[in-house]
């Protein structure tokens, strides 16, 4: 690493100019993948909180699952329940609807203003999640995630208005969303009527089934479709398309900065092709100068990265409560790992300068 540091104490205006490009594109990479993370939470954290090991959706004759468009029958929930090796069953009704605080609070809901709403039917005595726990013990009342009571600006003891019909805020409870809509937890009857006066059936949604049965058998026996919380996502049509568009964005960036540090170290490595031949000359042994260069670039990369990363973290938490911003280690360490790995990527292509130098050659004998 002797050259490598004297490299970086005699040039420095040249490691900072990259390094704050490094710096840049981790801020531009963190910051989008901490969006991506609040938005996708906001989009499925109510599926994800399901009680349930596998979530059975209605299969359609042509296409895949949708959230949207399922409907599960009686005959579909009563093969389920009588499946073998089925411990439990739990119906869940979902859709979207708009809600009501007339008199309530002082902010737009206390005026009477609608709020967009997820409606979901939900038993009491489910597995405890966060949706789960909202939900109500009586078909007159409503439970309500704390974005849902924010923006009706309610409590509990206030009464709401759901699809004409009133009902009392019976608890509050955590963060829950479904398709950016806050979660209003209601009971199965309740909801069946409520998705009634909506223009449904009243059936529910999805089944929440926990057990070991043969999953594939009894899907193709009752038409429908089971899979992890996590890998129903992919039935939620703005879930696709939001996580698609986005992650694109992300995997663009960590591209470009492969490049730009590749770049960089190329035309770098070119330039000191002199001091590489003397080093060679001198019997310095060609993993001791590709050690050399990778530890240049790693030692930029760790300082750009660090510093990237420390701004996407203020910022993120600024952000946090006007966006939907998400820090955790998955939108932080995660993306800082792969800018690491792609940037000594992109630095070991110029080590082809490095490994292939003739001493004689790079001296100038041939002139």
């Amino acid at each position: 690493m002797f050259v490598a540091w004297r490299d970086l104490r005699f040039a420095r205006g040249r490691f900072v100019l990259i390094g704050s490009v490094v710096a840049l594109i981790t801020l531009l990479v963190g910051f989008l993948a901490g969006l991506t993370g609040g938005l996708a939470s906001q989009n499925v954290s109510a599926v994800l909180d399901l009680p349930g090991d596998r979530l059975v959706l209605q299969q359609p004759s042509t296409g895949q699952p949708s959230f949207g468009d399922s409907t599960i029958g009686q005959r579909a929930v009563d093969g389920w329940q009588a499946a073998r090796g089925v411990d439990d069953v739990v119906p869940v009704g979902i859709v979207q609807g708009r809600a009501t605080a007339p008199g309530a609070g002082s902010g737009a809901a206390g005026s009477g203003a609608a709020v967009g709403v997820a409606l979901v039917g939900l038993p009491t005595g489910a597995r405890s999640t966060p949706v789960t726990d909202i939900a109500p013990g009586r078909d007159d009342q409503v439970g309500l995630s704390s974005g849902a009571a924010a923006d009706l600006g309610v409590q509990v003891g206030d009464r709401i208005t759901v699809t004409g019909t009133d009902y009392r805020v019976a608890v509050v409870g955590g963060d829950a969303w479904y398709s950016h809509t806050p979660v209003l937890a209601m009971t199965p009857e309740a909801w069946a009527a409520a998705d009634r006066r909506l223009g449904g059936d009243g059936a529910p949604t999805v089944l929440a089934v926990s057990g070991s049965p043969d999953w594939d058998a009894v899907a193709a026996s009752t038409g429908t479709s089971a899979a992890s919380p996590l890998g129903s996502l992919t039935a939620l049509e703005t879930f696709r398309s939001e996580i698609g568009s986005l992650g694109l964005m992300i995997v663009m960036l960590f591209g470009v900065s492969a490049l730009v540090v590749g770049a960089f170290f190329t035309v770098w490595t070119m330039q000191r092709a002199g001091d590489v031949a003397v080093l060679k000359a001198l019997g310095a042994s060609t993993g001791s100068l590709v050690r050399d260069a990778l530890g240049q670039a790693l030692v930029v990369l760790v300082l750009g990265i660090g510093v990237g990363m420390l701004a996407v973290v203020g910022l993120g938490a600024l952000a946090g409560g006007a966006l939907p911003f998400l820090l955790s280690p998955v939108t932080t360490v995660v993306p800082a790992a792969a800018m690491a790995v792609l940037g000594l990527a992109g630095a070991a292509v110029a080590l082809r300068t490095v490994t292939s130098a003739d001493p004689l050659t790079a001296l100038g004998s041939n002139r």
